[in-house]
């Protein structure tokens, strides 16, 4: 329940900063909006500004010709002022954008990485969930127990042996003289001691790259010179064709007869 509880608590944090990562995304765009915004008002003002500097010396000049009144060229003034105001608070607003720029960049950086450790935060977890499951690496069926319910088990102990029920192949022991003319592929004619009404095929999959002899717990030492030749078997493994029909009466261990269609 512990580690079941901690995945699930890492999944819940994993959201949590995906979340936190969509937010950021949309403050980051709202931040960059703005400053576009901002840098096309500037083009504005500025405008304004450079029109309201050129009225303002033209009507400088005009009053001491005479030409306009000290009250227009206050106007004129005033309005060059307001226009470099407005410019002025422009820029600032710009300024401002990009900073909200860059702290928005900077918090999707900082997100990214914690989503990163919150996905090893969640393996993590999910691995140590594994833990407290046993899976067989195949499926099929228990053959013999080891354990009994209650009963405290070692790491590395055998619980049970599990027979698969998917696949089923023979084994045959071949004399090293009849190999010469079988191959992969042939046909075989296969009778269960146990079910020899059934006419089950099979067909030839694979040779030993070692005599059974090799494999023997105590195999032949002939380095003494008291050389006894003896013909040695070859394992030979035969699939069985449409093994499903047949699921329900093949058994591991079950002897067999087989015959090879060498022709």
């Amino acid at each position: 329940a512990e580690f079941a509880l901690a995945e699930v608590q890492a999944q819940a944090e994993l959201l949590n900063a995906k979340a936190d990562a969509t937010n950021a995304q949309a403050s980051y765009s709202n931040a960059l909006a703005n400053k576009k915004l901002a840098a096309a008002n500037a083009d504005v003002q500025l405008t304004r500004l450079n029109k309201a500097k050129a009225d303002l010396t033209r009507d400088e000049a005009l009053l001491k010709e005479g030409a306009i009144t000290p009250k227009q060229l206050e106007d004129s003034r005033s309005t060059y002022d307001g226009a470099k105001k407005q410019y002025t608070a422009n820029q600032d607003q710009i300024n401002l954008a990009s900073t909200q720029v860059a702290i928005a960049q900077a918090q999707i950086q900082k997100i990214n990485a914690l989503i990163e450790t919150r996905k090893a935060a969640l393996d993590q977890a999910k691995l140590k969930l594994s833990y407290c499951k046993i899976v067989a690496p195949v499926a099929g069926k228990i053959g013999k127990r080891s354990i009994e319910k209650g009963q405290f088990i070692q790491a590395g102990a055998p619980l049970f042996s599990i027979v698969n029920d998917e696949a089923f192949w023979i084994v045959a022991n071949f004399k090293e003289t009849q190999l010469e003319k079988m191959k992969e592929g042939q046909e075989v004619n296969i009778i269960l001691d146990g079910y020899p009404e059934l006419e089950i095929k099979g067909k030839v999959s694979s040779f030993s790259q070692a005599t059974g002899a090799k494999f023997a717990l105590l195999p032949a030492d002939n380095a003494t010179g008291n050389f006894v030749k003896v013909t040695q078997r070859v394992p030979v493994k035969i699939d069985i064709i449409d093994a499903a029909k047949y699921k329900n009466v093949l058994r591991a261990g079950l002897s067999a007869e087989v015959e090879v269609n060498i022709k």
